[in-house]
């Protein structure tokens, strides 16, 4: 037994996870302080002028010059960075004094196009995207390991070509024609469950529930086919190595074997794509909330392009950004939990 751990467990310094994740956390910090000023940067560099945007289509051109000085767009970009920035960690007002409009911390913007704070849209849709986010996540899971490890116990016989037709046809339906079959077959057909009209949790559960069902399976099984294919090829892959046959040999029984070894090692790249795909989704899953209604991150997202808000825009990238940073700091953690030897490296 004692081989077989040092086998999967190399003896590391006591001190090494924690400098891994004081490493990793810097890392990420660096990081969001550079795609924060790239996207900024970016965003200023389109050829529409926010300006423009702040007033009708009939706005005189001496009115944009006075709302692009009123506003700051004609400071240099760095100032323009450096004022942003400042209003993420101190709040900020927009406006001429006396009629300015104040925008707490974390401020991402003010839109014009909605005459409300960025932030304050971004807290009104995150949940839905969060409540969106986090069942299919849960389900695609269950579903990805579930049927993976199914089919590879089960290799070459009835449940391995179930796991594997199901895995190709999910592959092969984009999320948009998967929705709208579900929104035929059991909201206009069958009438099984109501057209989605998005509630609060808290406002009403069994609505909130009952709008979601359907978002979350489309998701699950479009996502969860990737997950069968690499939870079985990682489970035959790990079943073939040397420590696995020592443990049979050693007289290990086969369920502890699985769950406790055979399981962990193959787990470590799906916990590294399972992690950046929770953190694109959160991000807003922009299709998926288009076709069943969510007024989530996604939709506002959308909007924003439409309308060319781009506060909203800046945001809403920024927003995406920090979650599949942090996401991805967390899977390096994981990953060095699951195998010491990335701490090491």
């Amino acid at each position: 037994m004692a081989a077989l751990d040092a086998a999967i467990h190399p003896v590391s310094s006591e001190n090494t996870m924690l400098y891994f994740v004081i490493r990793r956390t810097a890392f990420a910090a660096v990081l969001l302080l550079v795609i924060s000023a790239f996207t900024f940067w970016i965003f200023s560099a389109l050829p529409a002028d926010p300006a423009a945007l702040t007033c009708g289509k009939n706005c005189r051109p001496e009115v944009i010059e006075a709302n692009r000085e009123r506003l700051g767009y004609d400071r240099p970009i760095l100032e323009q960075y450096g004022s942003y920035m400042k209003g993420i960690f101190a709040g900020r007002d927009y406006g001429e004094e006396g009629a300015s409009i104040h925008c707490s911390a974390p401020s991402l913007g003010y839109s014009y196009d909605r005459h409300e704070c960025v932030t304050t849209l971004i807290a009104k849709t995150l949940p839905v995207t969060a409540s969106l986010a986090f069942g299919a996540f849960v389900l695609w899971m269950a579903i990805g390991i579930g049927l993976g490890t199914m089919a590879a116990l089960k290799r070459g016989r009835w449940p391995d070509r179930l796991a594997t037709g199901f895995s190709v046809i999910g592959v092969s339906l984009p999320t948009f024609f998967l929705g709208l079959i579900f929104t035929m077959v059991f909201i206009i057909w069958t009438g099984l469950l109501p057209f989605p009209q998005y509630a609060g949790i808290t406002e009403n559960p069994g609505k909130w529930f009952s709008s979601l069902i359907l978002p979350w399976f489309v998701l699950a099984i479009v996502s969860a086919a990737t997950y069968v294919r690499m939870t079985r090829n990682g489970m035959l892959e790990v079943m073939n190595e040397e420590f696995v046959r020592l443990g049979i040999a050693k007289g290990l029984p086969r369920r502890r074997l699985i769950v406790k070894y055979v399981m962990r090692a193959a787990l470590i790249p799906i916990v590294t794509i399972a992690g950046l795909d929770f953190a694109f989704l959160l991000g807003g899953a922009l299709v998926t909330e288009s076709i069943f209604n969510l007024p989530g991150l996604g939709k506002l997202t959308l909007a924003a392009v439409v309308n060319s808000d781009l506060p909203i825009l800046v945001a809403t990238t920024l927003v995406a950004a920090v979650f599949i940073v942090v996401a991805n700091a967390i899977v390096d953690v994981l990953y060095g939990y699951l195998d010491p030897r990335v701490r090491v490296k």
